[in-house]
């Protein structure tokens, strides 16, 4: 078995070879929430690139709940143009291209000014940077059902615009990952307790996608292997909600792991050393490839070819690969011409983990840009550098996107 052997998924529809561009937050939206020139560009970097399945970064169903200020929103056919033309671009070389998409729920900075919802009302803990984000509101059923409605709608719209499918974010502490762990999760209705109840949302989000698209529309979920906190979500409820999700028509689950309060999605354990400590969440995925039915990716500090055919050797279907593509978009290409590419960003070891994280995406979200602009990448950029930078783009943002609020209530 190679990564550049094909897959079929359940729905019939197939993917070139087993590399997926996993996805990655750009924040470049343009000045109405909408794919920009930008994030077009930078897209047709990856879809030349090679891989098999192209995974956009988050696309909202609602604009009032955003991950970042520069997050693209499909909440409606306003502009729905730009996301044919940027469907277009991700399949103008025959890989699927997929939308995240998500909801933040607790995860939203507080500077965007819109009220924040959670299953329950338990804030961030971010020690010193706690302050940036708002204790939730707990989510009533209406605003329950709504969320539903939402990202239905948001499939939908995906599926008119010309994607291939869509990629429901259960993972990495947002708004369904919540719901999952019994740390954030802390109702006594039907949407809380056993695991059962708290993974309700997620199975009502998948049917209801489910009944607005058709057959051959792919639908993954990204689930994490574990959040890393005690008492929280654990590898056990993970190999419990696949076996759920065995019930409904998914065609593909994506393991990573980790939040914004334990930010393991960014492989921060591995030593670079050994091949088996480089694919972080592998161990998970092994598990978890025993109960599932339908295909399973790991994604997490993948960056050379042997690591990514072990993977695949190892009965794993797909490895998602973010950072080495942030840095090579033609690394799925130059693998196929024989070449030895391991990009690789220097590790940052600042005491300070949140910071670190922060830091790390920031550097990630440096190379996004040159790509975007058509320059070269440049992974030894200062981690600080990166970090002002995007601490300057993101106020920016912020405030373009509090104006764009604003203009619409009137």
């Amino acid at each position: 078995m190679s990564v550049f052997d094909g897959l079929i998924l359940p729905n019939g529809s197939s993917i070139a070879n087993r590399i997926a561009k996993a996805a990655m937050e750009e924040n470049m939206a343009d000045d109405n929430q909408a794919p920009s020139e930008r994030l077009m560009r930078l897209y047709q970097a990856w879809a030349d690139g090679g891989a098999g399945l192209i995974i956009s970064g988050n696309v909202m169903v609602d604009s009032r709940a955003m991950t970042g200020p520069g997050g693209v929103v499909l909440e409606d056919d306003k502009q729905l143009d730009k996301f044919k033309r940027w469907a277009r671009i991700g399949r103008s070389k025959g890989a699927q291209f997929w939308l995240q998409i998500n909801h933040p729920g607790r995860q939203m900075r507080a500077n965007l000014g819109q009220k924040t919802w959670a299953p329950s009302a338990v804030p961030l803990n971010l020690g010193k940077m706690s302050k940036h984000f708002d204790t939730p509101s707990e989510m009533t059923p209406e605003v329950i059902d709504e969320v539903v409605r939402r990202f239905a709608r948001t499939a939908r719209l995906g599926e008119l615009a010309g994607f291939t499918g869509v990629e429901i974010h259960a993972a990495h502490g947002y708004l369904l990952s919540q719901f999952l762990s019994p740390l954030t999760n802390q109702r006594t209705d039907e949407w809380g307790g056993s695991l059962e109840n708290r993974a309700r949302l997620l199975l009502e989000i998948l049917r209801a996608v489910r009944a607005e698209v058709s057959p051959s529309f792919s639908v993954a979920v990204k689930l994490n292997s574990a959040d890393f906190q005690r008492g929280g979500f654990s590898a056990k409820d993970a190999e419990q909600v696949v076996r759920l999700l065995n019930n409904q028509d998914v065609d593909l689950v994506e393991l990573s792991g980790g939040s914004y309060e334990v930010p393991a999605m960014q492989g921060e354990a591995r030593d670079g050393r050994t091949l088996a400590r480089e694919a972080y969440f592998l161990e998970f995925a092994r598990d978890i490839r025993k109960v599932a039915k339908m295909p399973v990716m790991v994604t997490g500090g993948i960056r050379r070819r042997p690591v990514a055919e072990q993977v695949i050797n190892s009965g794993v279907d797909m490895v998602g690969i973010g950072t080495a593509l942030a840095i090579d978009p033609a690394l799925p290409r130059d693998w196929h011409l024989g070449k030895n590419s391991a990009p690789q960003l220097p590790p940052i070891t600042w005491k300070n983990k949140a910071l670190a994280s922060l830091a790390n995406m920031a550097v990630v979200k440096f190379q996004l840009s040159k790509h975007s602009l058509n320059k070269t990448p440049n992974p030894k950029v200062s981690p600080w550098r990166a970090l002002i930078m995007q601490q300057m783009a993101n106020a920016s943002r912020t405030r373009q996107y509090r104006r764009w609020m604003a203009q619409r209530a009137h």
